[in-house]
């Protein structure tokens, strides 16, 4: 799956293959993380040119949105096709006024998108001592997984 290339190229580029931040075998989100996500949201595919590259699933609830995942492929990477995606959501639900998600803290290319190129603000830092309180299981992901925590971010429109 193209969505497992691109999560595995931040993990493998931080941290090699030594790493164990991997949620299933060699992937970083596990499969059934990424079904439950569209199971409960909305998922659409980022196309260039005829070709998939990327994907976006997402969680509306009134004025608040979930960028659940954001994703494209590594050999799409420093194109504009991440940020031209994330403008399409914002216009997709105008009705939006705070959106949020998370990216563990190895994750630098996904800060600087987040942060410098998309105008998310870091809010909070979730680590073992400070899980997210609205989700309980992300305490022992933060514990098995990404040990060192996991930032929260906030776009408020």
């Amino acid at each position: 799956m193209d969505n497992q290339e691109a999560f595995n190229y931040g993990a493998l580029e931080e941290f090699g293959l030594r790493d164990d931040h991997f949620e299933e075998g060699d992937q970083i989100i596990s499969r059934e993380t990424i079904e439950q996500s569209i199971d409960g949201g909305e998922a659409y595919r980022i196309v260039e040119d005829g070709r998939n590259v990327g994907g976006v699933i997402i969680k509306v609830e009134g004025d608040k949105g979930d960028l659940d995942i954001l994703f494209v492929t590594p050999k799409g990477h420093s194109k504009g096709i991440g940020y031209s995606a994330w403008c399409e959501v914002e216009k997709l639900h105008p009705e939006v006024k705070v959106w949020e998600t998370v990216t563990p803290y190895f994750e630098k290319r996904n800060i600087h998108f987040y942060v410098n190129r998309c105008g998310f603000h870091i809010v909070e830092f979730y680590n073992s001592h400070h899980p997210d309180p609205n989700d309980p299981e992300m305490a022992e992901q933060i514990d098995e997984q990404f040990p060192e925590g996991m930032f929260r971010f906030e776009k408020r429109l």
